[in-house]
């Protein structure tokens, strides 16, 4: 039986090489926590379709976990870092961004940020130095031949490595703040007019004031914010390269950029042919819950369930942020499932269990769900949309708030502040989102949109990754724009021409003018004297 089984693996492999073209040879470079639960989904369905795909995880990974049966190939490469530094850092972080950033002053805030972003950009190239320094790693990388480097744009390196291995560059990305990367390296065009600056929680259909706030947005991360050192990279590329370079013109490389969104999200705006939508590649249809979590939800009657849940970066909120919202839970007729790890909050009621791990996706696909309190995450806002059930909001840290200002938008889902909201704000939340048949339907309708592609987001996905691999890159679909520089690309040498030109004219007119009014004034004084 295991031989068969075996054989038919092996032939359902084939199959997928055949009809793609090609098996191929994919390395990635990946991120933590949802980052590689979104790339993790890519990299199973190229292992399904018969590609080799190895991933470089340290010594330090966090979720990357190589001590799991896969079929995935792992090369663990040593770092300096421990797993406990790593991740007790990221949690550092996560938390100070969450309670001790204030929001109410918009330089104070940012200028806070990018200073936590810094000290994560040290990190990651501390974990790229080890690697790109380490000759028998990079001697095995090269001789292993890959066909294409997949890495998460938001932590630098990936690129350096497809540059030293001369291999394609795909990059899957939700964000970078201001949309830096995606505008200076990917090309992508952004008209502050109506296309709201990422972290601005607008929307496209702005005021004059708004979009005055957004321009002020757009400037501010153009020229003052930096998502990392540049400078520090900049210098570090070009060492290890042996010439001057950026990482922006590294990251420029990309032969293809999978955005973790869709159209059910994304206000409408300008893309390029090297860019694809794949938000949601990761949902699925429910499955069937554990008994003891059906009977609970079972005995909620008509009036359903509520899903919440922070996600897994917050841990061991703070007892008087946890009493808060016990309290409000407490008073609502449904059942509450809470994802919640620490002390057991006081004013806990009998209609919430707690739980330090939830199957979200399945609990959002149950039919007796009738809302879901989130941080705004974009793993857990895309299941709630793939299911169709609205949200409330209470976003903690980075694209969070934007996110569900999105949402809110949309007309699915209510915010709240977490630091300053209080029982009786999320039991009016919670009333609203659940008893208004409005963001239900909006959330439906979202759903609606999200199914009705011509292709899956996952089949999207690797089909562009299996493409850049038959055709060696994506040179075609990459704009001319990678070649300008940032003054032809504003066409501001076209306009100091054509001012000049003008500014000739103008001068010959006036020469010209000048010339024939002395040469009359002096026939005119000539006719006089005699």
């Amino acid at each position: 039986m295991a031989v068969k089984w075996t054989s038919a693996f092996l032939l359902l492999q084939l199959s997928c090489c055949f009809s793609s073209g090609t098996c191929g040879k994919v390395l990635v470079w990946p991120t933590e926590y949802s980052h590689w639960i979104n790339i993790k989904t890519i990299l199973d369905e190229l292992v399904q379709r018969g590609h080799e795909v190895t991933v470089l995880a340290s010594s330090a990974s966090i979720l990357v976990d190589p001590s799991k049966t896969s079929a995935i190939k792992f090369e663990v490469y040593p770092t300096s870092l421990t797993k406990d530094d790593f991740e007790g850092f990221l949690f550092k972080m996560f938390n100070e961004w969450t309670y001790d950033i204030p929001k109410d002053s918009f330089w104070s805030y940012f200028s806070q940020v990018e200073k936590l972003t810094w000290k994560y950009s040290d990190c990651i190239q501390k974990l790229c130095d080890d690697v790109v320094f380490n000759t028998k790693l990079i001697k095995k990388l090269h001789d292993a031949k890959f066909d294409v480097v997949l890495a998460d744009a938001i932590s630098p390196c990936g690129e350096l490595l497809a540059e030293i291995l001369k291999t394609p560059l795909v990059f899957s990305l939700r964000f970078s703040p201001g949309y830096s990367f995606e505008k200076h390296s990917g090309g992508l065009p952004f008209p502050p007019s109506y296309v709201p600056v990422i972290l601005s929680e607008l929307s496209d259909r702005m005021t004059f004031m708004e979009r005055v706030k957004n321009m002020i947005y757009m400037l501010y991360f153009d020229f003052w914010f930096q998502t990392f050192n540049m400078k520090k990279w900049d210098q570090f590329y070009s060492d290890v390269l042996g010439r001057p370079t950026t990482l922006y013109e590294m990251m420029g490389k990309a032969e293809m950029w999978l955005i973790r969104t869709y159209w059910d999200f994304e206000f409408p705006r300008p893309l390029l042919p090297n860019v694809e939508f794949v938000g949601g590649l990761h949902c699925k249809p429910a499955k069937p819950l554990p008994k003891e979590i059906e009977d609970f939800i079972q005995s909620s009657g008509e009036n359903g369930v509520v899903v919440f849940s922070l996600g897994s970066m917050v841990s061991n909120m703070k007892e008087e942020r946890a009493n808060v919202i016990a309290a409000a839970l407490a008073q609502i007729p449904q059942k509450v499932l809470w994802r919640f790890d620490g002390k057991k909050p006081d004013t806990l009621g009998p209609n919430t269990r707690l739980y330090k791990w939830l199957p979200q996706n399945d609990l959002l696909g149950h039919p007796k769900t009738k809302a879901f309190v989130t941080h705004g995450g974009t793993n857990g806002m895309y299941e709630a949309i793939y299911h169709g059930v609205p949200m409330l909001g209470i976003p903690l840290f980075a694209d969070q708030p934007d996110n569900m200002a999105h949402m809110r938008a949309k007309g699915a889902a209510v915010t709240l502040d977490f630091t300053t909201m209080s029982s009786a704000d999320l039991l009016s939340a919670l009333k609203m989102v659940i008893n208004d048949p409005i963001y239900k339907e909006n959330a439906v309708r979202l759903s609606k949109i999200h199914h009705d592609q011509p292709m899956k987001p996952l089949d999207r996905a690797v089909f562009w990754i299996e493409f850049v691999m038959r055709h060696g890159g994506a040179k075609h679909l990459r704009v001319a724009a990678h070649d300008l520089s940032w003054a032809q690309y504003h066409s501001l040498d076209v306009i100091g021409f054509l001012l000049a030109c003008r500014a000739a004219v103008m001068f010959v007119l006036t020469k010209c003018c000048l010339l024939c009014y002395r040469k009359f004034a002096a026939q005119r004084k000539k006719g006089k004297q005699e």
